[in-house]
């Protein structure tokens, strides 16, 4: 198992899915920006992919990380699908409102791996990274072709990230995905360090992962670090889901009961989604994402506010967190 630590200083990171250009069409100049204001307000940890905007973030985190001391930043990104460059033309359709001009495949082999690490370090000039996530083998991204590349990364990825930890290459590995279930896969086949668990536990929606996902971390020895904490927005107010635009049933009730209590108590739902996560032992990093500066400040303020514990008690009593749910006091 990797000896990676994640301190207090990282529990807070930056996400690059807007980097990347996933809600609206940040420019690089703007990317810099917001990159800017978290190293100035003490961000450490960022995590990106070659997905987001078709390679387009890790690009970005890595003009700006190219001068920066190595030792004094945590990195991460992800592995799982292959790029090659096309004419504008054949660039396929995706969630990206700006990529850069490449195709891609899934492949989760060992070759592929080293493949896309290699690509990976070229395009961030990095000297190494410190964590990799294999990406998106969920059934929500390879839909019913799931068994076939879970086989797949069982004969390679799998293999290969724990050969090049052991060898010192990375530090740790886990699988990044917005489902429970590829995770305890993984754990089953495998013995990851540290999984990056996106949409399944927030402060919203987090009642399946109490019951299956963290008993299986916990005994395991993995840790956890939360992806889409806000629910890719929606609790800061977006109109989308879970990336999608369809709310589900009573969602939007739920999200403005907890805001309508949180300023009985002198904070809000932002600051709230960040505790509620970082309370929970098994997580220890919450990575959101940031189009703007204003919302980095606004992450770390929320991240150094205090709340009080009769907050969390109302919650509860109101049924709106799970009776289980791991919670302050």
């Amino acid at each position: 198992m990797s000896d990676i630590v994640l301190k207090k200083e990282h529990e807070l990171g930056l996400g690059g899915v807007p980097i990347g250009t996933a809600f609206e069409n940040i420019t690089d100049d703007q990317s810099q920006k917001i990159l800017q204001e978290a190293w100035d307000l003490g961000i450490r940890h960022y995590d990106t992919s070659p997905w987001y905007g078709l390679t387009k973030s890790e690009r970005r985190f890595g003009e700006f990380l190219k001068d920066k001391n190595r030792e004094d930043f945590v990195f991460s990104t992800k592995v799982g699908r292959l790029f090659t460059p096309v004419p504008e033309s054949e660039v396929p359709p995706t969630m990206w409102k700006n990529p850069l001009n490449f195709d891609f495949k899934h492949m989760y082999t060992a070759d592929a791996v080293k493949k896309s690490i290699e690509d990976s370090l070229e395009r961030t000039r990095l000297d190494y990274i410190d964590i990799v996530y294999i990406h998106d083998l969920s059934e929500d991204q390879v839909g019913d072709r799931y068994i076939y590349y879970l086989k797949q990364a069982k004969e390679g990825a799998f293999k290969v990230l724990s050969k090049l930890r052991d060898e010192g290459v990375i530090k740790a590995w886990g699988m990044g995905v917005n489902k429970i279930e590829p995770i305890l896969d993984c754990i089953e086949a495998a013995d990851p360090d540290i999984c990056l668990s996106a949409t399944q536990y927030s402060i919203l929606e987090h009642e399946d992962a109490v019951d299956r996902l963290l008993p299986a971390v916990k005994k395991a020895g993995v840790k956890l670090v939360s992806g889409a904490g806000y629910n890719s927005g929606f609790i800061a107010g977006r109109d989308r889901y879970n990336y999608k635009d369809v709310i589900p049933k009573g969602m939007t009730e739920k999200r403005d009961k907890i805001e309508e209590i949180a300023k009985k108590y002198d904070t809000d739902m932002i600051t709230a989604a960040i505790h509620f996560v970082l309370t929970c032992e098994e997580f220890v990093a919450i990575i959101p994402g940031a189009s703007s500066t204003d919302q980095v400040k606004s992450n770390v303020r929320s991240w150094k506010s205090e709340i009080p514990v009769d907050f969390w008690k109302e919650l509860k009593s109101e049924g709106l967190i799970y009776e289980k749910a791991q919670t302050p006091g």
